[in-house]
């Protein structure tokens, strides 16, 4: 495979997106209101649903593998059938949105927190320019070793300008993209985790997950994340 055919595959799935097909209706405005009246009147619906049904919460089955933060997805279809909620937010992504409603802890104090879609996509497409360069080449664009198994991607490799990044959502400042040994995505959250570490107490020692902190103090959850610990008062990857 050429590079003809990568940068046909990165221009085929821009068009995708500018067009729409993959979130038709993510810019309309409605999808852009402000989340935290959604997350308090989605988080009432669930608690409700757990009154009713003996502790059970309104999820969509996935993959036991399913990395944790985005594993438990809120089933809306459910909490409508009970009546327990009339619509589904508009800036959902049941409905056209750039938010995915999910559960943390959902068995043990279950609550709604959201991922934002506009990182899956920057995730997708950079994984297709990475898809097409194995296509040619086998072995990932590996870059710098940035920790034991975790390396930062050659951009160069995969015909970007740039190392790849996605705007955060708790500072809105660019995060990196990077990569596993097996060429997996993920991203590098440890700028906002040591801002957290600062800002929030705890009680995280080295080996816990240092990742709830940003999940239980934002509305977001840390998606395509690696665990994270904390050494030195700074935050570690989780060997």
């Amino acid at each position: 495979m050429n590079h003809t055919y990568l940068k046909n595959a990165i221009v085929f799935v821009t068009v995708l997106l500018l067009s729409g097909c993959l979130y038709p209706d993510s810019e309309l405005s409605k999808n852009q209101i402000a989340y935290e009246d959604q997350l308090k009147t989605v988080q009432a619906a669930v608690d409700d649903y757990r009154d009713e049904t003996n502790g059970l919460v309104p999820i969509r089955t996935k993959e036991n593998e399913t990395p944790i933060f985005e594993k438990y997805i809120v089933d809306f279809n459910s909490l409508k059938e009970r009546n327990l909620l009339s619509e589904v937010p508009a800036n959902a992504f049941e409905n056209g949105g750039v938010y995915q409603y999910v559960l943390i802890t959902p068995d043990d104090n279950p609550r709604v927190k959201l991922i934002d879609l506009r990182l899956t996509e920057k995730i997708r497409s950079i994984n297709i320019r990475l898809q097409a360069y194995r296509d040619e080449y086998l072995y990932p664009p590996f870059g710098e070793v940035i920790s034991e198994g975790i390396y930062t991607i050659d951009y160069e490799k995969i015909d970007l300008e740039s190392p790849p990044t996605v705007e955060s959502p708790y500072s809105k400042e660019g995060l990196p993209i990077i990569m596993d040994t097996d060429g997996n995505l993920y991203i590098d959250y440890r700028m906002d985790l040591n801002r957290a570490l600062e800002d929030f107490s705890h009680s995280f020692e080295e080996g816990d997950d240092i990742r709830y902190l940003l999940a239980e103090n934002t509305p977001f959850v840390p998606a395509y994340s690696l665990p994270y610990t904390i050494k030195d008062e700074e935050p570690v990857f989780l060997q």
